[in-house]
């Protein structure tokens, strides 16, 4: 029996690993601050559903996939899961600088069997990661966020990034000072919401 993620057919196992997954960060989140204590009661559909529509964003999923400043794991270990059961020998780096939130990707990742690496560091003092897709979910400014990109992707490589209603003024400062190809995929979650897939990222000076 299959379930429906975000659009996405998934076993009754991927679904039980992410409900896990929803239970762990309600465990844990008074201890650290994984998630807004507003949005708590809706984990499901505030951030692992949100997080799982960036699965289908990219027609396969590439053999190493690198997310940076993962917090409690949006999107990365949410991405992990689902790649689990449809693309097994994808590799995962969640990159969080937090000890504390580090320690809690770790605890997830081996508790749902998910193929992750976990870098405690700051994101320009990680090595690079020669990444065909990096992501990244609430954590900086596009243009702010191309630096980190250029860092730990490929040159082929792709950047997945979440982002509001401003996308649009981000992309336009964005471009003040790096070209690149976009295009601004729509939210299954937030109307006003759009998942900006980024490639041939390129500085301007």
């Amino acid at each position: 029996m299959s379930v429906e993620i975000a659009g996405i057919d998934v076993s009754r196992e991927t679904f039980d690993r992410l409900k896990g997954y929803e239970s762990l960060v309600k465990k844990w989140n008074p201890k650290i601050n994984l998630v807004a204590k507003s949005t708590l009661d809706y984990v499901w559909d505030r951030h692992i559903i949100d997080s799982a529509q960036v699965f289908g964003v990219l027609h396969e999923i590439p053999e190493n996939w690198v997310d940076i400043g993962s917090g409690g794991g949006f999107p990365g270990l949410v991405v992990a899961t689902l790649a689990k059961e449809h693309y097994p020998n994808a590799k995962f780096t969640l990159i969080e600088s937090d000890a504390r939130k580090s320690t809690f990707l770790r605890t997830v990742s081996r508790e749902l069997e998910l193929n992750c690496v976990v870098i405690a560091k700051r994101i320009e003092a990680a090595p690079s990661q020669d990444a065909d897709v990096i992501s990244a979910r609430a954590l900086a400014p596009l243009d702010d966020l191309f630096h980190h990109a250029i860092q730990h992707l490929k040159p082929n490589g792709r950047a997945v990034f979440q982002k509001g209603q401003s996308f649009r003024d981000e992309i336009e400062q964005a471009r003040k000072n790096w070209k690149f190809d976009v295009v601004a995929h729509p939210s299954l979650t937030d109307k006003r919401a759009k998942i900006i897939e980024a490639w041939n990222i390129e500085p301007i000076n």
